[in-house]
């Protein structure tokens, strides 16, 4: 047994948020988020810290580290003390929670040596998410886009991936970042579940291939009900994107834009108050760092 190891799992955009009708899909990006853990002989005594932005909660990485040793029948034999770093901006919409949660259980599993598959991993992650309060559903499709990259259409409730897509292609990925955070968990869940029927159909359109139309769809409909701003996104359109919208519950906005089209949908946010952040479509699976 190792008793420490490393890990990295990556962040994602929403195609289609799951909190209004359980049905979700989401595309793994190059923003990353690497975990460091090292178990104790302290049982019960986890101690989480995340350097790149101390202001935040730990719980999300605690609940992690408890989750993975009661899977395995070891929370009365280890502690763990965990380091987080990441470039992914917490609390936009960019499953900062989920890389986090992905990277933590793969760097604990790895520290024990235990082999686990890939779906299990992710749950363990989700069922953290959720105990720690920082998910509405789980978000299980951003967790399964983080963890095997590219996209991933899923049915939250059931934790199903229904289907998973590598695009075409060498897009960028665009991210338009308010200075501002806005914390899912916080939402209104009430009025994002008014439009359950319309995301349905939004959620078929991903299912059946057509991701693009359902990111910008989704967006939309999602910045209506919870009062964004759309034409952030509608500008990333008209300057080349071939798909913009609100990214989870915001307030960040992701674009996907062919390489001849970047300077040209940059040049449309310049005059944007906030971050903007050029990424990749991320088409590898979470995994430990030798």
């Amino acid at each position: 047994m190792s008793l420490s190891s490393r890990a990295v799992a990556h962040g994602a955009v929403t195609i289609v948020n799951a909190i209004s009708c359980g049905f979700g899909a989401a595309l793994g990006v190059g923003l990353w988020t690497e975990a460091s853990v090292r178990l104790t002989g302290e049982p019960g005594v986890i101690e989480g810290r995340i350097l790149s932005d101390s202001g935040e909660s730990p719980v999300l990485i605690e609940k992690t580290v408890r989750r993975v040793l009661r899977h395995l029948g070891l929370e009365g034999e280890h502690g763990a003390r965990v380091e987080t770093r990441s470039n992914i901006p917490i609390a936009r919409g960019l499953k900062s929670s989920s890389a986090a949660a992905n990277a933590v259980a793969l760097a604990t599993l790895a520290a024990l040596d235990a082999e686990v598959e890939d779906l299990a991993v992710v749950n363990l992650g989700v069922d953290a998410a959720l105990e720690a309060g920082v998910t509405i559903t789980g978000a299980f499709d951003d967790a399964c886009a983080s963890y095997l990259g590219s996209i991933a259409v899923t049915d939250n409730r059931s934790r199903k991936v229904l289907k998973r897509f590598n695009p075409e292609g060498d897009p960028a990925v665009l991210i338009y970042v308010p200075p501002r955070k806005a914390y899912t968990a916080r939402s209104d869940v009430g009025r994002m579940r008014l439009v359950a029927r319309e995301v349905e159909g939004i959620h078929r359109e991903a299912l059946s291939g057509n991701y693009w139309a359902a990111m910008t769809l989704n967006g939309l409909v999602y910045s209506a009900v919870l009062g964004y701003d759309p034409s952030i996104a509608v500008e990333a359109l008209s300057a080349g994107a071939v798909a913009a919208g609100l990214s989870g519950t915001g307030p960040a906005v992701a674009a996907v834009v062919p390489p001849e089209n970047i300077k040209k949908v940059k040049d449309a946010w310049k005059g944007l108050e906030g971050d903007l952040i050029e990424t990749t479509v991320n088409r590898e699976k979470a995994h430990v760092l030798r």
